[in-house]
């Protein structure tokens, strides 16, 4: 039976590896991966086998490109959607403080994560990175552009709606400040809820209102469902619907939004 070292130091062993060879280069990737990690010596330590691919190859056990050969499950997954309905967010908004029912909007308006929150910026002030983009980006839709840092740092463009517009500007701050969610810092412009926080605050309100909570996230997938919806209505074939709504709401490969299609 071969021995392992405590979960929390196998995984702390494992990302500190990964990031000095720059394999992680995220604070945020960082934090999942070793939390994931964790999890996964626990198991491996409790049913004594070690599964995790990472650490096979930080170990030598596993060519730093070979991968373990996956297995694909037969059985059909069944899953309830995430997404809310328009109805459902708005009656979860009216549960929350100011702050946070006006952050629950803009998520819902403009599919946002929750550490995006706090890194909304006017697009004039700070502009997104130079990435292809399709001409069909929020068609059907009007407001002004703002940026937001997305996972890796990327600065891409949102569109928040015109009715929603007055009332993030009227939460500016006369000087930015730097919060800190989830260990990583960010420079917030606006006085509304973000990260960890206001996404507490929206589970609890959901449960609160609709005796259930799919999480904050879950109104990203309302934004591509609807997207999907309104896209199609105005003519534009699946595949391109697609490829728009994967560059609106940040995602580096179409096939990622898919998953917020179910």
């Amino acid at each position: 039976m071969p021995k392992f070292a405590k979960a929390e130091t196998q995984a702390k062993n494992v990302i500190k590896g990964l990031t000095k060879t720059k394999h992680i280069k995220s604070l945020g990737t960082a934090r999942n991966y070793m939390q994931s990690l964790k999890t996964v010596a626990s198991w491996s330590k409790d049913i004594g086998i070690n599964g995790i691919q990472a650490m096979m190859q930080f170990n030598g056990k596993l060519q730093p490109k070979q991968t373990l050969y996956r297995v694909k499950s037969l059985l059909e997954e069944i899953k309830r959607s995430r997404a809310y309905t328009p109805e459902q967010a708005q009656a979860i908004s009216q549960r929350q403080t100011f702050k946070h029912e006006l952050a629950t909007q803009l998520a819902y308006a403009a599919g946002l994560r929750a550490h995006e929150l706090l890194t909304l910026s006017k697009a004039s002030e700070r502009p997104p990175n130079n990435r292809p983009a399709l001409d069909s980006k929020w068609q059907g839709r009007s407001g002004e552009l703002y940026t937001v840092a997305g996972k890796g740092g990327l600065i891409r463009h949102v569109l928040i709606p015109n009715y929603l517009v007055e009332q993030l500007e009227a939460k500016k701050l006369k000087q930015p400040i730097t919060v800190t969610d989830r260990e990583i810092n960010y420079l917030q412009h606006y006085d509304v809820g973000g990260g960890k926080k206001w996404s507490d605050s929206f589970s609890k309100a959901s449960n609160r209102t609709l005796l259930f909570s799919t999480g904050a996230h879950g109104l990203r997938h309302s934004y591509a469902q609807e997207r999907m919806v309104e896209l199609h209505a105005l003519g534009f074939k699946y595949k391109m619907a697609l490829g728009t709504v994967s560059q609106e709401m940040g995602h580096f490969r179409p096939e990622i939004t898919e998953v917020y299609l179910r």
